[in-house]
């Protein structure tokens, strides 16, 4: 049960009700995570949706983005961001075995997404400066330095709906990921 204020969609206003309206339209609804965020913040939410709008202009493949939130939402063991990111990942072509092992740190079939979620765990996991070991083994496996800094900003990205949804404890409207 969502533990933050959460406004019914029919309710919103301006700016959250012409958010919502632009999301229904491009995917088909709004989910739930997105409700919470507009309902108590439509500026944070429609930061959040600019951030994933540049992702999609950069340098990483939809599989690549969704190998790096599947790697953070397993770590956070955000349980709504689990659900929506195995969804979307399947919708971006990853079999279901893939998913599982992207998340477990196990390989996946694929070396290259595989590398980038070593990479992910590994910087999410330290402190400090990133060993050198790290940079060059993500580098080794074919990314260029683009796609370093857009792994950062997808990181960025599932960080902050993590963090919203493990606060809030949204109710899920996707189905749970296995």
């Amino acid at each position: 049960m969502n533990r933050l204020h959460t406004q019914p969609i029919s309710e919103a206003t301006s700016p959250a009700a012409q958010i919502y309206s632009a999301i229904k339209g491009s995917i088909g609804m709004v989910p739930n995570a997105y409700v919470g965020i507009g309902s108590n913040s439509p500026f944070a939410l429609e930061a959040g949706l600019n951030l994933d709008a540049a992702l999609k202009k950069g340098t990483l493949s939809g599989q690549e983005q969704e190998a790096i939130k599947l790697v953070l939402s397993q770590a956070s063991e955000c349980e709504y961001c689990l659900a929506a990111h195995t969804t979307i990942s399947k919708l971006h072509g990853l079999s279901e075995d893939a998913i599982k092992a992207l998340r477990y740190g196990q390989p996946s079939g694929n070396a290259k997404h595989d590398a980038l979620a070593k990479f992910t765990r590994r910087l999410v996991g330290s402190k400090g400066s990133l060993p050198e070991d790290a940079l060059h083994a993500v580098r080794q496996a074919g990314f260029t330095d683009a796609q370093i800094v857009d792994t950062i900003l997808a990181i960025t990205s599932i960080t902050f709906t993590n963090l919203f949804n493990r606060v809030n404890n949204t109710v899920l409207d996707f189905p749970p990921a296995q």
